[in-house]
């Protein structure tokens, strides 16, 4: 009775060791979707972004303003850190990089919402989809952040958190959509590889709209407005260069020749247009400052940011020369003839400096690094196709913030008393002075 039992059990047990050997090997390859390479750079490329915010970002600007205000400012960008990672999570994420249906030209949809669907398996080519989501997030903290430059030392912080808030789901999500997300501007070839026109134009777009609508600071042209701690701003300026690292070659979305190029293009753009902003500050002040060297170096990084996935080192060091001259122009002739108070120069570096180099990677692309040739190699239309990407993101950005501005200051108001004002916004907003 025991031999037939075995012998029945046989075909059992045969079937089973089959079963055994299909999934040994398929398992396998399912693992190889994930490359253990590409998710390390990327998790680091992440940090190395959140870095650019806080601290870099807050010390930047916060060296940036008078002492009354320090505190203020560097509250700004922690502030708005911790507010876009929640609306990121809530729905942001969502409507910038899901499938908006009809509406997907223009707006994703909300699949996605409070990441819904999104567990420890889900993917985004070869990396855990969290890590391309948070990834994303630290971009959607540090375009907002940038705005704030434009508007230090007189809007309320209540009014801050209520406007950027509105303006991050109305205004960068769409954008976002619209070139990497599957949007009508990702259709007609816009290249932007890490953000020239979804973070730095909308930013310095956004930014020029703030400053006028809120007006100049009390005092404007009158008193003495200078950085109060240049040896924080250089600090800033130092860790967003190293975090910009993350912002590019981690937007290779892997440990690939795609990132080196990118790291290398972003290093020699960042060193010309510092110097080209140095020397140009040289020549027609006499004297080249600190402040003018660190602000010509944001402008290389803000400029190579479009092309750094498309450009070779030369054109990256053309760029960076440009971009140099150009928004050094921008920060103190343009301001000065135009008469808006742009405190910290968000418009002046980060939005002329995107336009720049938006411009400039239909002009320098090559095709065997990007896989899109620019105006050098005989495709002169992709320099048109970069026009169109750049003037779709300053009509919306301007229309949509000029109006989010209208309902906050009709709810709450936007701007802090000038008594306030005049005697700082650390102590009236938040009751903490530096000393």
């Amino acid at each position: 009775m025991g031999n037939l039992i075995m012998k029945s059990m046989r075909p059992v047990a045969v079937m089973a060791g089959a079963l055994a050997t299909l999934a040994a090997t398929a398992l396998p390859a399912l693992a190889q979707e994930l490359d253990t390479g590409d998710t390390a750079w990327m998790m680091t490329s992440t940090a190395l972004v959140l870095l650019m915010t806080i601290p870099g970002l807050a010390l930047f600007y916060g060296g940036m303003v008078r002492k009354k205000n320090v505190l203020a400012t560097v509250m700004q960008s922690f502030a708005i850190c911790c507010l876009m990672t929640i609306l990121w999570m809530i729905v942001g994420y969502s409507l910038a990089f899901t499938d908006g249906g009809g509406l997907n030209a223009y707006v994703g949809g909300f699949s996605s919402a409070f990441l819904a669907g999104m567990g420890p398996d889900a993917m985004s080519g070869t990396i855990p989809e969290t890590v391309f989501m948070t990834f994303q997030m630290t971009f959607a903290i540090i375009t907002p952040a940038l705005i704030a430059g434009a508007f230090a030392d007189r809007m309320k912080f209540s009014a801050m958190l209520l406007f950027l808030g509105m303006w991050s789901l109305i205004v960068y999500a769409p954008i976002t959509h619209w070139v990497w997300g599957g949007g009508f501007l990702a259709d007609a070839g816009v290249l932007d590889f890490a953000g020239g026109t979804v973070v730095h134009i909308n930013a310095g777009v956004a930014g020029l709209v703030a400053a006028l609508v809120l007006g100049k600071r009390t005092g404007f042209g009158r008193e003495n407005m200078a950085p109060h701690n240049l040896v924080l701003s250089v600090i800033g300026a130092s860790l967003l260069w190293v975090g910009w690292f993350g912002f590019n070659a981690g937007s290779a979305v892997g440990a690939n020749g795609a990132a080196g190029m990118a790291m290398a293009v972003t290093q020699i753009c960042t060193a010309a247009a510092a110097l080209t902003w140095m020397f140009a500050e040289w020549v027609i002040r006499g004297k080249p400052s600190v402040l003018g060297i660190v602000s010509g170096a944001v402008a290389g990084l803000v400029a190579i940011t479009p092309a750094s996935g498309y450009v070779d080192p030369m054109g990256a060091l053309i760029i960076g020369l440009v971009a140099g001259v150009v928004c050094f122009w921008g920060a103190t002739s343009l301001k000065r003839m135009l008469g808006y108070d742009d405190s910290l120069d968000a418009f002046g570096v980060h939005g002329i400096g995107g336009i720049v180099g938006a411009i400039l990677t239909g002009v320098f692309a090559v095709e065997a690094i990007g896989g899109t040739p620019g105006l050098i190699e005989g495709n002169g239309g992709q320099v048109m196709t970069q026009l169109w990407g750049i003037g779709a993101t300053i009509v919306w950005s301007a229309l949509a913030t000029f109006v989010i501005l209208k309902i906050v200051d009709a709810i709450i108001g936007l701007r802090v008393s000038e008594e306030h004002e005049i005697e700082g916004l650390d102590i009236n907003l938040h009751g903490e002075v530096v000393h």
